[in-house]
């Protein structure tokens, strides 16, 4: 009779052996020694051992804007990117996650289509205050505001006053509350073009937004998550109030970290995203900040749209959005960015993720296998509904060799799980 049901003989990220064993889709042991047969077992020693990417901050769009993105394709592009568990944003889905009715019915879809695990955020509106204490009952691992416009009338920002009730009432829960920390521009653009829209969302409305969104922290006590920070600045304005006792983590996403503003210009409107992309210097800083740990989570903010959404003149009118959810975690690995705690530990630590966060013993068998096989990044490989990336044509080094959710790896048959943070 086998020890286990599966054993993985592969290197660690430092390049020396390990063995990773697994009963009933738990890590039951794993280190350079572990002994004895499993059921299955597989040779990967010449791969590197990752736990599975976290991805706190996906739009899968579904049910509404299905023609976008759906949880189906959504959850098999991330699956072949690295990913093992998503977060759902509330919006781009129509209706939005902002009522527990609505929250129901994604995790009804969820549960039906999704190959990997996942939890759902809920929507901090205006109109969704007297629903919060409804989502969080239904497993919202937290909630989502907007400090500027979201470009779809049923999302609307949150004013300081509508975040600080809503930072309340999640506090109370013991749930973040994670905003999109732009202010509104005061001055439209000077023209239609990349360049006009860069110019548009300056580095300044994002720190004057997360300077309002920490002290509102500060005063109600709630968890603050601040998403796809796009500039050293704001990381250290977190840094600081780290310090001064502010509960408060940071995510940052790929592109951010991979592309500036010169790539902005030259790939036009499949890299418009708000935060706009950054110059080559500020790139520079942000990826400091991740080597020192000041960044404390890496999303995707996969956030596709339809092609015809995508294009014309007027690339003011175009939806901004970046769909790099499969390539952007291989290409991190590239530049030695990917650091597993960014990717793991630290998502199902801030969103207290049953079993989740990394390869130890007790926690789901949740991990990817990595190889190095250089190409280039082909459309043809895309698993998203629509194919279309920033990436596409970049060479990268590294590529996913295979991802395993609890256990098993993953296919067309898997089904993944809802996750809720506890009640308590």
């Amino acid at each position: 009779m086998s020890d286990y049901d599966l054993i993985i003989k592969s290197r660690s990220l430092e390049g020396e052996p390990i063995t990773l064993a697994v009963v009933d889709g738990v890590i039951e042991a794993i280190g350079p020694n572990v002994s004895g047969t499993g059921r299955e077992e597989i040779d990967a020693s010449e791969m590197w051992l990752y736990p599975g990417w976290i991805d706190a901050h996906v739009h899968f769009n579904e049910p509404g804007r299905t023609e976008w993105e759906g949880i189906a394709s959504g959850s098999r592009a991330l699956a072949a990117g690295g990913g093992t568990t998503f977060i759902d944003m509330p919006l781009n889905s129509s209706p939005p996650v902002v009522t527990a009715k609505a929250l129901r019915e994604k995790r009804r879809i969820g549960e039906e289509k999704s190959c990997l695990d996942f939890a759902l955020w809920g929507g901090l509106v205006p109109a969704s205050l007297e629903e919060i204490n409804a989502m969080a009952d239904g497993g919202a691992v937290g909630f989502k505001a907007f400090m500027c416009p979201s470009g779809l009338d049923e999302f609307p920002a949150s004013d300081p006053e509508t975040l600080r009730r809503g930072m309340q009432l999640a506090a109370a829960r013991r749930l973040p509350v994670a905003v999109h920390a732009e202010i509104e521009p005061k001055t439209p653009p000077n023209g239609f073009d990349m360049t006009a829209w860069l110019e548009s969302r300056p580095i300044k409305a994002e720190l004057e937004a997360i300077r309002i969104a920490l002290d509102l922290a500060g005063e109600t006590g709630c968890p603050l998550h601040i998403v796809h920070i796009s500039n050293p600045e704001g990381i250290d304005l977190v840094t600081e109030a780290k310090k001064a006792g502010i509960d408060v983590t940071t995510e940052t996403c790929p592109h951010y970290l991979l592309l500036n503003t010169d790539d902005a210009v030259a790939i036009g409107t499949f890299a418009k995203c708000a935060p706009p992309l950054r110059d080559k210097e500020t790139v520079e800083g942000l990826r400091e900040r991740v080597r020192t740990g000041n960044v404390d989570t890496i999303g995707s903010d996969h956030s596709p749209a339809s092609p015809e959404l995508k294009q014309g003149e007027n690339l003011l009118a175009c939806w901004g959005g970046i769909a790099g959810i499969q390539d952007g975690l291989a290409l991190l690995m590239d530049e030695k960015l990917a650091e597993p705690d960014l990717l793991s530990s630290n998502v199902a630590s801030r969103f207290r993720l049953p079993k989740k966060g990394g390869l130890q013993r007790g926690n789901d068998a949740d991990f990817i296998l990595v190889k190095e096989d250089p190409h280039v990044i082909d459309t043809n490989e895309t698993l998203t509904r629509h194919p279309h990336s920033p990436f596409t044509g970049r060479q990268v080094r590294h590529r996913v060799a295979a991802t395993y959710l609890r256990g098993e790896k993953v296919s067309e048959k898997t089904r993944g799980q809802f996750l809720q943070p506890p009640q308590n």
